[in-house]
């Protein structure tokens, strides 16, 4: 029997590769076998040794390539047979990537791991867009929230609570139910004026950004996926700096 592997669950980043951490690629680059999800910069991936194995384990709105009990099952079985396995995710494992599920069944099941940290979208793609989530005048507080219900049997975000409790709201993953959540936090005493900063593949070349108000979100606007939503004051201060940080850029 072959002497047991090691799993690492490692965050790839927001989708710009150069934001990889370096010890994500030293465990990469030395991978048997990588089960890596959606998100994740192909060109990451090219950082993996040739003859390792490469398995998909994206997923998407209503169409998963592998379910979280087959992905599980899949490390501990690569593991069990000595091979070094990645789990490469996009973003922090450890933030809506169900990194601590995957964690709890090699623990259970005995397989040693590591957790490499990443770079997490909630943080990496509004600074890209170059709205800061705090700041000194603006904002002293940010909560980051997914757009949907990944638990399916515990409740939901209490947008009642949330709604007023923090001055920066960063919601991931919630391109379909955006309106929803607007029209929850206007109706729970947030303004229908407060910015909202509305950002695609952040990080990466296609890099979008949409500023509109709550009002407008709540009313019904077409996203698509992968968008992350800033909700707060602090989205006023893009013109500023994102126009500051081009002119820069083209005088550099």
């Amino acid at each position: 029997m072959p002497p047991l592997g090691r799993v690492y669950l490692v965050g790839a980043g927001p989708g710009d590769p150069g934001l990889m951490t370096v010890r994500g690629l030293e465990a990469l680059r030395s991978a048997d076998v990588v089960v890596y999800d959606r998100l994740v910069n192909p060109t990451i991936l090219d950082e993996a040794p040739a003859d390792a194995l490469k398995i998909d384990a994206g997923k998407q709105p209503g169409h998963h390539a592998l379910d979280q009990d087959h992905i599980n099952d899949l490390l501990v079985r690569h593991a069990w047979r000595g091979c070094q396995v990645v789990r490469l995710k996009g973003g922090d494992p450890f933030v809506f990537g169900r990194g601590g599920e995957e964690a709890e069944r090699l623990a259970e099941a005995g397989v040693p791991f590591e957790v490499v940290p990443g770079v997490s979208a909630a943080i990496a793609v509004p600074a890209s867009a170059g709205i800061p989530l705090t700041h000194r005048h603006w904002s002293s507080s940010f909560a980051v929230v997914t757009g949907h219900d990944c638990v399916k049997d515990r409740p939901g975000v209490e947008w009642k609570h949330l709604a007023t409790a923090v001055d920066t709201l960063v919601v991931l993953m919630g391109a379909r139910t955006l309106p929803r959540i607007a029209r929850e936090l206007v109706a729970y005493g947030l303004s229908p004026d407060t910015p909202v900063a509305l950002i695609h593949r952040g990080t990466t070349e296609a890099e979008t950004t949409t500023v509109t108000t709550l009002r407008q979100v709540s009313e019904g606007i077409a996203l698509e996926a992968p968008t992350v939503a800033v909700i707060g004051e602090v989205v006023a201060l893009r013109d500023r700096l994102y126009s500051a940080r081009l002119a820069f850029t083209s005088f550099g």
